[in-house]
């Protein structure tokens, strides 16, 4: 490495520090990483994979890849395998060391499929802190076919920081979510406890005066108001159902039939595979069933809705909700009609998944969620 021979290895990881620590937002955090690693040590490539304890990677930072590795939005990077992922899977990789050849670079020769740049070998080394793993980190130069022992060190211990900071602004993630819960559910029992009951209070008030009141008009105007109050209700009970859905922890389809229920809405579900699912997933999928049962309630007049929930594709789950209501004409070259079809889409987005939407009007409305588990 060229550039490691004008600064100390110290010097190289005190800067790496340094910028680990300033970054909340993680592939911003590592990309930024590695473009400061790859111009200390006079390397001109890298990328980063993040891979899950199911073995699926992502390609989370790349910097400066040839063309025959960026091509169609970095196509060859985000599918098949390769030895170094292969070998972090199986256990094979637990220290810096030597890939001899890349296999995306040697197929994309062998096919011919764009230009290499001169760049057949890598480094590869494992992302960890402690027992735990996070992914890989690979870099290489045109004609670098070899990294020495110090140069591994050198790149292990870099890699040992970013692990550590992966772990650190996971967890720290983790904390913003528990808030985030905690003043949802705060905020439903304030809900609940203040304006709720004022509510009540008000729909009781509307009653006496209605059975009180000794002329018609004063009656109507009173059972207007209580008709009001008991809408408002209605409005409120979902409002706190939407911040602390009671059920969730029993799963989501016990939290979505619950909820439901509450609508007045009549549900079929249909759980294939396990239904446990991770936080996040589960999280998604009942807001995403939240908003698709409400506009079922509000805009289809369905008289029966269909969930099925299916986890048993490896690593995927799937929600299918589906109703024989009014349906409304639907183009997916547009854009969304709506705020909440769009947050649907979103947050399936937001996780890797994808949301699609049929319908016709008579012909009532199906949602279809895919989210990576």
């Amino acid at each position: 490495m060229a550039g490691a021979k004008a600064k100390s290895d110290v010097g190289i990881l005190k800067e790496i520090a340094e910028l680990l620590n300033e970054g909340t937002e993680l592939n911003t955090v590592l990309g930024e990483v590695l473009k400061r690693l790859l111009n200390i040590t006079g390397l001109e490539t890298g990328w980063i994979f993040l891979i899950d304890a199911q073995g699926d990677y992502q390609l989370a930072a790349m910097v400066e890849l040839p063309p025959a590795l960026s091509m169609d939005n970095f196509a060859p990077m985000c599918e098949g395998g390769c030895w170094c992922v292969d070998r972090y899977n199986d256990g094979r990789l637990n220290k810096a060391t030597n890939i001899f050849e890349c296999k995306r670079l040697e197929d994309a020769i062998n096919n011919k499929s764009g230009e290499t740049n001169g760049l057949t070998h890598h480094a590869t080394v494992p992302l960890r802190a402690g027992n735990e793993k996070f992914g890989v980190m690979n870099v290489g130069s045109p004609n670098k076919t070899h990294f020495n022992k110090d140069e591994l060190a050198l790149l292990e211990a870099v890699a040992f920081q970013i692990g550590t900071a992966i772990k650190r602004i996971r967890l720290a993630q983790q904390e913003q979510e528990l808030a985030l819960a905690a003043e949802r559910n705060r905020l439903a029992r304030d809900l609940h406890d203040s304006v709720n009951q004022l509510l009540f209070s008000l729909s009781l008030t509307a009653r006496a005066g209605t059975e009180m009141a000794d002329t018609p008009e004063l009656k109507d105007t009173f059972s207007y108001i209580q008709d009001l109050a008991q809408e408002a209700q209605g409005e409120m009970r979902a409002l706190i159902w939407q911040l602390r859905p009671r059920g969730l922890e029993n799963g989501i389809i016990c939290a979505l039939a619950g909820y439901a229920e509450m609508l007045n809405l009549p549900l079929e579900t249909n759980v294939i595979g396990v239904s446990s699912l991770p936080g996040k997933v589960e999280e998604a999928l009942w807001r995403i069933g939240q908003e698709a049962l409400g506009n079922c309630k509000k805009h289809s007049q369905a008289e029966l809705v269909h969930l099925t929930l299916d986890t048993s594709s490896s690593g995927l789950a799937e929600m299918t909700i589906q109703d024989n209501g009014t349906g409304f004409n639907f183009n997916p070259e547009k854009e969304l009609p709506s705020l909440g079809l769009k947050s649907m889409q979103m947050r399936a987005y937001s996780l890797g998944g994808n949301l699609q939407i049929i319908s016709k009007p008579g012909e009532g409305t199906m949602i279809n969620v895919k989210i990576p588990i």
